[in-house]
C-alpha cells in the first residue's frame, strides 16, 4: 500500500472519533494474512473513513468512478486504496482489479448495496458483489455499521453532533472459489439471504421490504 495510506490513517481515525462516539468490535475475526473481502452495510458518506480507519489491515475500496473525475482526487484515491467501478452496470475491469488484489493477499472492501441507504434500512445487494464473493475464494467478512445513518444520512447537508456509532466485524463466511457461473447463479439467492441476516444482526439495522421479500423467497426455496 502507498505510504500516503499509512500517513492519513491516524488523522482519519481522529476525525471519525471527533465526529462520533465509536465502538469497534470483532477485530479478532480479521484474518492475519491472505486476501479477504469486507462487505459492510452502507449508511453514510463517512463509512469508508470509519471502516478503513479501524480495520486492522490495509484495505482497497471499490469506489464509484465519478469520484475520479477531478484530477487532484484522481491522484489521491488510488494512493489511499480506492479503485474505480462504474455504477448501475457490469464492470469487468473492476472485478478483475478486485480479484487481482485479493489474489495478491490484500483486503478489498465493497459495499454490496451499491449506494447509501435513504432510510437506514439495508437495501438489496448488487449481484456483481455476490458473484465476486463466490468467485474470490477468500474469507468474506460481513461488517455491520450502526449509527452512521444517525451521524450523516445522505439527505442531510451537514453531520449531526456525535451520535453513538458501532463498527462490528463479523465471523468470516467461507464459500470457496466457485468458478462456474451457472453454479454461482444458483447460489445467489441463498448467499444474499445469508448476508442479509448477518448484516442485520451485526448492525441492528432493519432490512428493507424488498430485501426481506428476497430473503423469504430464498428461505422458502431451500426449505
Amino acid at each position: 500500500m502507498h505510504p500516503l495510506y499509512r500517513i492519513l490513517t491516524p488523522p482519519s481515525r481522529g476525525f471519525v472519533r471527533a465526529s462520533a462516539r465509536i465502538h469497534v468490535d470483532g477485530v479478532d475475526h480479521m484474518p492475519r494474512t491472505g486476501g479477504f473481502l469486507l462487505l459492510p452495510n452502507h449508511q453514510s458518506i463517512l463509512d469508508p473513513f470509519l471502516v478503513q480507519s479501524f480495520c486492522p489491515r490495509p484495505i482497497r475500496s471499490m469506489t464509484k468512478s465519478t469520484q475520479f473525475a477531478v484530477p487532484v482526487v484522481r491522484w489521491i484515491l488510488p494512493r489511499i486504496g480506492a479503485f474505480p467501478v462504474r455504477r448501475y452496470r457490469v464492470d469487468p475491469q473492476a472485478v478483475r482489479t478486485a480479484l487481482r488484489f485479493l489474489g495478491d493477499g490484500e483486503g478489498v472492501c465493497v459495499y454490496p448495496e451499491g449506494e447509501r441507504t435513504w432510510d437506514g434500512s439495508i437495501q438489496p445487494f448488487r449481484r456483481g458483489t455476490l458473484h465476486l464473493a463466490l468467485r474470490a475464494g477468500v474469507p468474506v467478512i460481513p461488517v455491520g455499521l450502526n449509527g452512521m445513518f444517525d451521524l450523516w444520512p445522505r439527505w442531510l447537508k451537514i453531520p449531526k453532533p456525535r451520535p453513538k456509532v458501532t463498527l462490528r466485524f463479523g465471523e468470516p463466511l467461507e464459500f470457496g472459489e466457485i468458478r462456474d457461473r451457472d453454479r454461482r447463479m444458483e447460489m445467489l439467492p441463498e448467499v444474499e439471504a445469508l448476508l442479509a441476516r448477518r448484516l442485520a444482526s451485526l448492525s441492528g439495522a432493519p432490512v428493507s421490504d424488498e430485501l426481506k421479500r428476497r430473503v423469504e423467497l430464498a428461505t422458502d426455496n431451500t426449505a
